[in-house]
């Protein structure tokens, strides 16, 4: 990167400094240096090394009764592909064809019990006969109502609408799904009523204050879903991550909780066939005790049960982003680049005879500034649209389970990158002219942008302060790498840390971008007034 900048003559005669002209003369000095085109072939390397050297120094391994083999617990995946818990209690029957299910939901009940939850849940039975240390209070996602799913298989298609702890009436189907109703508890004096009805692949569900009067809360359409399914009333009752500490979990820990719901005026129409039977979905690591049951007295059900039905969130290891650690290798190559473009024509005094040959100076930074983005984005598009497939590939090999996306998700996860490391390229070449130093521009750079992201995703910072900064510096641009969104149904911790922006994906896109623009509206104003 120290190569001699030989002298440029402007082929562009003073007064017919035409903007093409101008971007084609500067696209001319750039290319004919040797030491950039190496740093641009270098940064492209270093963004494709590091997702090979990632992928492959990434091993998950399963190991049972000592012996271990590569690939680790595939989890439970829902009818998009994308992991989901499936944990719940379940008493159903088959219903054949067209039908409907009604309920009315008179009581949902809960308990958090201490420390991680397990081992105490003996004896708990969602409401009544709380184990010792339990605190009696509902999560505020726990949820009692009625659903269509297509088996008792994890992960198969389902929709479904419930009564929560805090959240009122929903209706969701396949886990991503969700959709509000009317707000307000279930009490013996306030009672709802739910009715999910099927026809085809078409479901739509209703609730009531009475049973008379019907209000929809949406119609789904689940593709494929089988001409047999299973209907009926579920209950379960995430973990509660805010009451951990107090109930003696440690730092991080979550506090396990149950939830019983009481449902009567059970009323199947249509294809059902076969009595009511109950099933606890996805036992996993519940212990006896922890699972569910289910009472029946006449048309009056007692259900407990644990576990959530909902995407799974949380994980930054799994997304493909975790492909493109090396973007941050190839922006600091970029940004050296991008400094040395203006303030080495200071340093060796060459500025003199570029603004000469051109006196509209905003212009010749506009140009720089094309150039330098463009080819920022070139080297950020080649580099990221081989790391991620090629980084992929590779962590899939060894076991690894990748979050799948959309392919719009991923376009602008790659074509993201590329535009983030553009713009920050303009944003060193306006400070470059702005401080006459590519030192203390790229430095700036870093400190603003590179570092802030840093200290927000590890946890150096506490997560309030490392949300500000991803609000607030140019690093709020690596929002449009985030790949997997944040769900309002699922209580969960959405920090950096965990591979969430506080920003959606444009709107921390567009922060940088102003970052940028102030900048070069700053460089453009001294380069007009300081240097004659």
């Amino acid at each position: 990167m120290t190569d001699t900048i030989a002298p440029y003559r402007y082929e562009i005669a003073p007064g017919r400094d035409g903007f093409a002209p101008l971007v084609h003369a500067e696209w001319t000095k750039f290319r004919t240096v040797r030491g950039w085109v190496i740093g641009c072939l270098a940064a492209v390397l270093l963004i494709v090394l590091l997702a090979i050297l990632t992928g492959s120094g990434s091993h998950t391994e399963t190991c049972v009764n000592g012996k271990c083999r590569t690939g680790g617990d595939v989890p439970t995946t829902g009818p998009g592909g994308q992991p989901v818990t499936d944990r719940f209690y379940f008493v159903h029957q088959p219903l054949a064809g067209a039908g409907s299910i009604t309920v009315r939901v008179t009581s949902l009940t809960g308990e958090i019990l201490p420390g991680g939850g397990v081992a105490a849940a003996a004896g708990s039975s969602g409401g009544s006969n709380p184990p010792p240390g339990a605190v009696s209070a509902v999560q505020p996602w726990a949820k009692a109502g009625v659903i269509v799913k297509e088996s008792t298989q994890p992960g198969s298609p389902y929709a479904a609408v419930m009564v929560t702890g805090s959240h009122g009436v929903r209706m969701q189907d396949n886990f991503t799904h969700d959709r509000a109703g009317r707000s307000g508890a279930v009490s013996a004096t306030s009672p709802r009523w739910l009715r999910l009805t099927r026809s085809g692949s078409t479901l739509t569900g209703y609730e009531s204050s009475d049973g008379v009067t019907w209000t929809k809360v949406g119609t789904v359409r689940l593709s494929g879903l089988s001409s047999t399914v299973q209907v009926g009333m579920f209950v379960a009752s995430p973990p509660y991550e805010q009451f951990s500490q107090h109930l003696g979990g440690g730092s991080g820990s979550q506090a396990f909780t149950i939830a019983g719901g009481t449902f009567d005026r059970v009323s199947v129409q249509g294809g059902a066939v076969g009595t009511w039977s109950g099933s606890q979905i996805e036992q996993g690591d519940l212990p006896p005790p922890a699972v569910g049951k289910f009472q029946q007295a006449g048309d009056t059900f007692t259900v407990s049960g644990a576990g959530d039905i909902a995407p799974v969130v949380g994980n930054r290891t799994g997304t493909i982003e975790r492909t493109l650690v090396g973007a941050f290798a190839g922006l600091i190559v970029l940004i050296v680049l991008a400094g040395q473009f203006i303030a080495g024509e200071y340093r060796r005094g060459l500025i003199r005879t570029t603004l000469a040959a051109s006196p509209r100076r905003a212009r010749v930074l506009a140009a720089k500034a094309l150039v330098i983005g463009t080819v920022a984005f070139a080297v950020g598009l080649l580099g990221a649209a081989i790391a991620v497939p090629l980084g992929e590939r590779i962590l899939r090999s060894n076991g690894n389970f990748i979050y799948p996306v959309s392919s719009l998700t991923g376009l602008r996860v790659i074509a993201g990158t590329a535009a983030v490391l553009a713009v920050g390229c303009v944003l060193a070449l306006a400070l470059g002219t702005i401080l006459r130093r590519s030192t203390t521009a790229v430095t700036a750079v870093v400190v603003v942008m590179v570092l802030p992201y840093i200290l927000s995703v590890s946890a150096v910072l506490p997560a309030g302060i490392a949300q500000w900064l991803l609000r607030l510096t140019p690093a709020a641009g690596f929002a449009i790498q985030q790949s997997t969104p944040a769900y309002s149904q699922v209580a969960a911790q959405y920090t950096p840390i965990n591979g969430y922006f506080p920003l959606s994906p444009w709107v921390g896109f567009a922060v940088l971008c102003a970052w940028a623009a102030a900048a070069a509206a700053l460089a453009a104003v001294l380069l007009r007034r300081r240097d004659a």
